[in-house]
Order: C-alpha cells, then structure tokens, then sequence
C-alpha cells in the first residue's frame, strides 16, 4: 500500500495501460463506449484514471473503466465530493480492510488472470458504492 506522501508524488499516468497501446480506442463515441471501456478491465491504475476524470470534469472519452455517461451520473450523484480521489482512495482502503483478501497465485498466469478479477471487483466495488440504487438513478 503506497502512503499519502508518496501517493502525491507517483504519476499514475506512467503505469497505465493506455500509455502503451492506442488510446485514441479509447476516445469514441456512443456504444463503441461499451466496448472500450473492456481495454480498461485489466489496467492497473483504473481507480486512478476515474479519480482524476472525475477531478478534472473530463467530459470525453473512457477514463477509470468508465463511459461519458457513468461519470456525469457519478457527479450528479455526489455533488458535493471536493476529492474524488481521496473518496475512491478511502473506498479501497475499507475495501481491503473489510476482508477483501488475495488470491494465491499457482502460477504466473493464474497470477495474472488473478490481479485482472481483483482489479475488475475492485473497480465494480467502488462503483457500486458510489452510484444511488437502480431506481434512484435520472437518465443521463
């Protein structure tokens, strides 16, 4: 777990997975959201990405595993958040502190297809968290 300081300092920007990769996927429009928000399942920097789109009022393209739509429902649904990235920073701490555990990994795949699940869960976790019941939810 990397402590605030340092967390300040470390640029996410560096281990994210569209760093490497064509990003410009990532950029569309529509239901072509849904699919590439997919490319984003196995980054490891999501919760990252989220916060600083949700920081920064980023209001194109797929950020943190998220389409357009999700984020201006994630605002509406909290408005008075000063810090997303301290609220979903805080989330995966008492995420992990209710139980969340690691899976042991048999080999280096398993390993890998086990960080992919964690991740993914994670992300879902702390959306889940964040977003009002089905019912409560305006149309975006």
């Amino acid at each position: 777990m990397v402590d605030a300081r340092t967390a300040s300092r470390w640029n996410w920007r560096i281990a994210a997975r569209c760093r490497t990769a064509d990003a410009e996927e990532l950029f569309v429009r529509g239901a072509e959201q849904r699919r590439a928000r997919q490319f984003c399942a196995t980054c490891p920097v999501r919760t990252e990405c989220l916060a600083h789109a949700l920081d920064e009022r980023v209001e194109f393209g797929v950020w943190g595993g998220t389409t357009e739509r999700e984020r201006r429902a994630l605002l509406r649904s909290r408005p008075g958040v000063r810090s997303w990235a301290e609220l979903l920073r805080a989330a995966r701490a008492e995420h992990y502190a209710a139980g969340a555990t690691e899976v042991p990994a048999e080999s280096a795949e398993s390993a890998e297809s086990a960080a992919e699940e964690s991740a993914a869960e994670e992300s879902a976790a702390a959306m889940a968290d964040l977003l009002p019941p089905p019912d409560q939810r305006a149309a975006c």
